[in-house]
């Protein structure tokens, strides 16, 4: 089963969306999928159709360890399963504050359910708490949905950073694979000079042993669409919103794109053993990504920092 996390901590930049319609391609072209929602706004639950106040066994419940994963799951289209949220997860990261390994029990909830699916996708809340701590430690891929202007990158170095002190103390195998660009407008010029400073960036990480040195930049871009903004108030996937639209079109393409792109030409991506020192991270705050030596060490702090 492939395990991924679509994260990035600041709202808006098209996650749930990714989730919702990464999931539904996916299982229209035969995958069994399994989607988690996180969040305790329960975007991805409502998306799917389904009201957060009717959830009696969701997130909540499988982090509070009071029901197994696989039962709580609910099938809510062909091939698809949802394992849903309610306002209950406000209370979890304070509750599970004093547990022990509260980092990974959605890792032990869903092992017995690895020969079950084809993918895991979890949609994280937009924030680097508990909640997300629990999704990262579960998962072996991250992928990160951005917008082409600067200030949705002004984040990107304190995810990678807690991507990286994830990486480190729970879960040696997590890689961050990819970058993808929604809302994307080619007629704009910005767009890709934003593009392009984060393939520079990663370019510097290709030598190194960080998390993200395999990383790549999606070559489907999410094109600007309101079909895709009006969906969710119908509890319907872009493909039965509008079928015919741009938005199903690209993320029609992700999907294939995922498919191709298995785990092992990921690892592929991956340098040699004998690696150079892990190349810095940094918030980008402006036009530039800053030479790699020039970075400063992100990974010798905590997350909060």
């Amino acid at each position: 089963m492939r395990t991924i996390a679509v994260i990035n901590q600041k709202g808006g930049v098209g996650k749930t969306t990714t989730v919702v319609n990464l999931s539904a391609a996916l299982a229209r072209k035969g995958s069994k999928v399994a989607a988690i929602d996180l969040d305790p706004q329960a975007h991805l639950t409502i998306h799917l159709g389904i009201e957060p106040e009717s959830i009696e066994s969701g997130s909540y419940e499988v982090l509070s360890r009071a029901i197994e994963f696989e039962k709580a799951l609910r099938p809510v289209r062909p091939n698809l399963w949802l394992l849903a949220a309610n306002i209950n997860l406000v209370g979890a990261e304070s509750e599970l504050v004093s547990v022990i390994g509260r980092e990974t029990i959605l890792r032990e909830a869903i092992g017995p359910v690895k020969d079950k699916f084809h993918y895991l996708i979890i949609d994280c809340p937009p924030s680097l708490g508990l909640l997300t701590l629990n999704a990262l430690a579960a998962v072996d891929e991250v992928f990160i949905p951005v917008q082409p202007h600067f200030l949705a990158l002004r984040g990107l170095g304190k995810l990678l950073q807690t991507v990286s002190l994830i990486s480190e103390r729970i879960s040696k195998n997590i890689k961050v694979t990819a970058i993808l660009f929604c809302m994307f407008d080619s007629r704009v010029s910005l767009a890709h000079e934003v593009k392009a400073n984060i393939s520079r960036f990663l370019d510097e990480a290709r030598s190194s042993d960080c998390p993200w040195s395999g990383a790549q930049i999606v070559p489907v871009c999410i094109r600007r669409n309101i079909k895709l903004a009006e969906a969710p108030s119908y509890g319907k996937t872009i493909f039965e919103y509008e079928q015919n639209c741009h938005g199903a079109e690209d993320y029609n393409q992700l999907a294939e794109y995922v498919q191709i792109s298995s785990n092992a030409s990921f690892n592929s991506l991956q340098p040699p053993a004998e690696r150079q020192p892990s190349v810095k991270i940094v918030d980008i705050p402006d036009r530039h990504v800053p030479a790699a030596e020039n970075l400063p060490d992100a990974t010798s702090q905590k997350p909060g920092q």
